[in-house]
């Protein structure tokens, strides 16, 4: 276990992080939510302090306990002002990540001066590390949930549903300080009670219009081609975890910005926060898996 997860095994309740809480206690040791305070030696009777109230002490540390984690969250840029009724403005959205060429395609879009979306696995973040999603809310990206492990949410129960989606909230919030507010369905697979779930979770459904079909086919050029067919207001599925996807997209992002293309997170394409729930799916309607 990675020592940035610990505080996340209490958070989610994950049963192979909970074992280290079990065992500590199984010997005796006292768990505290509140920091340890170290051991001083015993004052003379002359010199002994009048005893500690227990109430003043927890109120104390409830007053500035709120404050330690918010020195370590990363902060985003200023808000944007985008007019996409006005502007060619596309959202590109990379799947499937965070990977081991995030960090290149991050360089890439920061060259350009790009903003894109990022749907991630719970279980790549808890593999990767906090690094680069800091890095993607500090350069201004969009971070968006596609479950903890990508499976099929619609072939799962409600309460599978919850977990895929609830781990991965809670991770996400953990590294970054944000509540993520879009979900992708794997494969685009959804459903009543997926969206039943999301909206409690206050995540609406983001599927495309325009498919690369990276997964399929490891040839830049072709995801290049795919890449470029958009029109204003288009969602472009791609997957970050792919070499040939991040070797096109220094292209991409050229060709597009010649077509007079802004690159905007999905919450600028859209305007706002969007409905919990509801499915979006670009301009040009749902396509693809």
């Amino acid at each position: 276990m990675r020592w940035w997860t610990v505080p996340l095994a209490l958070l989610l309740g994950a049963g192979g992080c909970a074992a280290p809480v079990a065992h500590l206690r199984s010997e005796g040791t006292q768990v505290s939510a509140t920091p340890a305070v170290p051991d001083a030696p015993a004052p003379s009777a002359a010199r002994r302090s009048p005893p500690v109230d227990p109430a003043e002490l927890a109120a104390k540390l409830a007053a500035i306990q709120p404050q330690w984690p918010r020195s370590r969250y990363p902060l985003p840029p200023a808000a944007r002002h985008v007019d996409c009724r006005r502007l060619k403005c596309v959202a590109l959205t990379y799947d499937d990540g965070p990977g081991g060429y995030t960090g290149q395609l991050l360089d890439i879009l920061a060259r350009h001066h790009a903003r894109a979306t990022f749907f991630v696995l719970g279980q790549k973040v808890a593999e990767d590390g906090p690094h680069t999603l800091r890095r993607m809310v500090t350069e201004g990206h969009e971070i968006g949930n596609h479950t903890w492990s990508h499976t099929q949410l619609t072939a799962l129960s409600d309460a599978g549903i919850r977990g895929e989606l609830g781990r991965t909230q809670g991770i996400v919030h953990h590294v970054t300080g944000r509540w993520m507010t879009l979900m992708r369905p794997p494969y685009g697979a959804t459903s009543r009670r997926v969206a039943a779930e999301a909206r409690r979770k206050g995540l609406a459904q983001i599927l495309w219009d325009v498919d690369t079909m990276d997964w399929r086919d490891r040839d830049s050029l072709v995801v290049t081609q795919r890449a470029t067919r958009v029109t204003p207001g288009s969602v472009v599925l791609m997957h970050d975890i792919h070499s040939t996807t991040v070797e096109a997209a220094a292209q991409v992002l050229d060709l597009l910005a010649l077509q007079g293309y802004t690159f905007v997170t999905l919450s600028e394409l859209y305007g706002g926060p969007l409905v919990p729930g509801r499915v979006y799916a670009g301009e040009a309607g749902p396509a693809g898996r």
